[in-house]
């Protein structure tokens, strides 16, 4: 199974300090790779191979205080 791009709308990032922790939160998670974040789309893009990691990226950017809009 090939890897796939998935891109998550956020809302609450206002900063650098905000984008920063959404990526390392996503980096964190094992089987995310090449992941942006855009601060001014309000947006996170990683790649997959994985549907499963969805649900633990958009966990993870709760988690660090943001809301995922899709």
């Amino acid at each position: 199974m090939g890897l796939e791009e998935i891109t998550l709308n956020i809302e609450g990032m206002s900063c650098s300090h905000c984008s920063g922790s959404v990526q390392k939160a996503l980096e964190g998670i094992n089987g995310i790779s090449d992941v942006k974040v855009d601060l001014k789309g309000k947006k996170a893009s990683f790649k997959t191979a994985d549907q499963s990691k969805i649900a633990l990226a958009k966990e993870a950017i709760v988690k660090v205080g943001f809301s995922v809009i899709n």
